[in-house]
């Protein structure tokens, strides 16, 4: 079998091997830029906040480049149908580099997310114009062979990014430059680089397609459907799911869609997303898989990092090379799924074993406790990244099979842009989720007698709460719970104190009242009574409470020092304090933003940021149960997936046969002409050969 197609009627081939290697060189060029930005971005957020005064909106970074690479990657896709792939894929390289050379020179996060945004407008082109390049350059049966190409740029870029960022982030200047800045400004050589191999390299045939209408309307309403949605689902939980803004994002969004859904039914063929590839079942039910499968992807793409920096204590690059097991399944399944599906042209049981892959990691994950070892983890990983591996590359070359060549660009589209909307909704909601039980789940975790008594030995203890690396987590967590129970302490003692004083004293008065002891003397009398009471009540006191220090005039202290009266105290509370916290009640002093910021657990006793990880990892245990029913539903789904053999010839192979078959009939027929290019016919001069 061959994946070179043949110019009609010369016998000679379209794009030669040499060529087609030389275009998948420069397309991943292109998919490493916005793969790589993704991942540098990720580890130094919180040093970007901090410089520029604006960690509480650095969502906004987030949300600005997710909405704008989100909405234009159909836009992409269908442009690129009508004015040919190579110049679509060299605009995004442009506009992503103007993006990043923007954003090094931001002044404040408002302003870096207006330059994210540009930068996302270009990676919606990145991401998907690789992959309809190689609709139209190898067959589906030969395509599937490439793809373990491009997953390892994903690879590479999941492992070497966070190491970048890490590097740039720790950095105060590099040649005069804040460190920060240079996470943006590596975009600029990558991406001329990029520039240079596609200018050089990329040339492929294009399908000559005469006049098309432009669907700006569907475009726009496209946008008004996204952007109000997506903004809530990123800061709905800042919001209010139910706040008037919300709602009104709801409403609008609604409108856009069915707005959207009206205008794509009027423009046919010229749509944006045309509504007849949901004719076809194969690209109906690879869509919505798709989203399910990003719904569960990017969720656990998101939180496991998370969890291997939080309970794992891991650095950002450590946790970069702590996912390298998800990249190697991920890479293993799509090379050797790839080489099954280029042989037999057949991949139903991918899907299938894909979706059970994945929910069998998942599965795992939600086994975790407080102190699992990481190679649990890394085998749930193993699971998920072989999961990924057979599905990313099938869904994707199911959609593209369900097609013509006319559609290749807008299929492909479509279908990163469905599972960008599941990879969005999933990072939105789960995230959401994680962060809404999480005060609940530091109230459990307190409540919990062992785990409280531990923090609370530790944070009573002056040589622990003293030392400067828990001074963040004491003022943040610890101190209004310590100053609660020391404070309800010492009351409670100068209570006791206050009831022997007043017991003394009226036991002298009603002396006095009886007659036994004279009126003159009833007050040298009421100091003798009192001090002796208040030596008594002293002495139980102390033996009770093993941390107190009752001076002789009543003056009471807490001495917390002596390791055996600490630990004795915290038996005394620590039942009461469980059973306060396990009703709701009582100051733990945490809430969900308090962990926006989780640098008090950086170095802390590892006592006193037990009870935060323990209620984190029961947080993304939840999140963990959530994606993997959402996986499940998808499993369910692929057994219903209908997956016919995959054509065995390329998009300009299949165009070009169209065009000679086209001829043969005219010639046979007598027309006085030659069918034009009205159709796909293929512009063979598009073609040049390279050295």
């Amino acid at each position: 079998m061959s994946n070179v197609a043949v110019k009609p009627g010369s016998g000679s081939p379209i794009m030669t091997q040499r060529q087609i290697l030389f275009v998948i060189f420069g397309l991943m060029a292109g998919m490493f830029l916005s793969a790589l930005d993704q991942t540098v971005v990720g580890t130094s957020i919180r040093t970007i906040g901090d410089d520029l005064n604006g960690l509480s909106q650095q969502a906004w970074v987030t949300t600005a480049y997710l909405i704008l690479s989100t909405i234009s990657t159909p836009i992409y896709g269908k442009l690129s149908d009508i004015f040919g792939r190579r110049p679509l894929f060299i605009i995004a390289i442009v506009i992503f580099v103007i993006g990043s050379i923007l954003a090094t020179f931001s002044t404040s996060m408002l302003e870096l997310a207006f330059f994210r945004a540009i930068q996302g407008l270009g990676a919606g082109g990145l991401m998907s114009m690789p992959l309809a390049i190689l609709g139209d350059i190898l067959a589906p049966r030969e395509r599937a062979r490439y793809q373990g190409y491009f997953l390892a740029v994903f690879g590479v870029s999941s492992v070497v990014g966070p190491l970048i960022g890490g590097v740039f982030a720790g950095a105060d200047q590099i040649l005069g430059i804040a460190g920060w800045r240079w996470v943006f400004l590596i975009n600029v050589p990558i991406g001329l680089i990029a520039l240079a191999i596609v200018l050089r390299f990329l040339h492929i045939p294009r399908h000559a397609r005469g006049r098309a209408r432009i669907d700006w309307w569907g475009a726009t309403m496209v946008i008004v459907a996204l952007v109000p949605l997506l903004l809530v689902a990123e800061q709905g939980r800042d919001w209010g799911w139910s706040s008037p803004i919300a709602i009104g994002c709801y409403v609008l969004g609604g409108i856009g869609i069915l707005a959207f859904v009206i205008i794509e039914t009027l423009m046919k063929d010229d749509a944006i997303i045309p509504l007849k590839l949901f004719r076809s079942s194969t690209f109906s039910m690879a869509t919505v898989i798709g989203v399910f499968i990003g719904f569960g992807m990017f969720g656990a793409m998101l939180t496991l990092p998370l969890y291997l920096q939080l309970v794992l204590g891991s650095t950002p690059t450590q946790s970069g090379f702590q996912l390298l097991p998800m990249i190697l399944g991920l890479m293993i399944t799509s090379i050797a799924s790839g080489q099954i599906i280029a042989r037999t042209g057949r991949y139903r049981i991918f899907p299938l074993l894909g979706t059970l892959f994945m929910a069998l990691g998942f599965f795992l994950l939600t086994r975790l406790q407080y102190d699992t070892s990481y190679w649990l983890i890394a085998l749930a990983m193993l699971l998920i990244g072989m999961g990924l591996g057979q599905l990313m590359q099938t869904l994707t070359i199911a959609s593209q099979n369900s097609v013509g060549p006319r559609d290749m660009g807008v299929a492909t589209s479509a279908s990163t842009f469905f599972r960008q909307i599941g990879g969005t909704l999933g990072t939105a909601v789960l995230l959401s989720l994680m962060f809404s039980v999480m005060p609940a789940n530091v109230q459990t975790a307190f409540a919990d007698e062992e785990t409280l008594s531990g923090a609370l030995n530790a944070a009573l203890d002056p040589a622990v709460a003293g030392a400067p690396e828990n001074a963040a987590i004491m003022q943040t967590i610890y101190a209004p719970m310590v100053s609660q129970l020391t404070a309800a302490t010492t009351q409670q003692i100068q209570s006791g104190l206050q009831q022997a004083t007043d017991a003394a004293t009226k036991a002298v008065a009603d002396q006095v009242a009886a007659g036994t002891i004279p009126a003159s003397a009833q007050g040298a009398a009421t100091a003798v009574a009192v001090a002796a009471a208040r030596a008594t009540a002293a002495q139980q006191i102390e033996q009770q409470v093993p941390v107190a220090q009752i001076s002789a005039d009543g003056t009471v202290t807490l001495d917390f020092s002596n390791a055996a009266a600490r630990e004795a105290y915290v038996a005394q509370v620590a039942p009461t304090v469980s059973a306060r916290l396990a009703g709701g009640s009582g100051d733990t002093s945490i809430d969900g933003s308090a962990l926006n910021d989780s640098s008090f657990l950086n170095g802390a006793s590892p006592a006193l940021t037990k009870p935060i990880l323990v209620a984190f990892n029961a947080s993304a245990v939840l999140v963990y149960w959530v994606a993997m029913f959402v996986v499940l539903i998808a499993f369910v789904l692929t057994i219903f997936f209908r997956t016919p053999p995959l054509r065995d010839r390329s998009a300009l192979q299949e165009a070009a046969d169209e065009g000679m078959l086209a001829t043969a009939a005219a010639e046979e027929a007598g027309a006085l002409v030659v069918p034009g290019p009205s159709t796909d016919s293929i512009d063979t001069d598009a073609v040049r050969p390279r050295a």
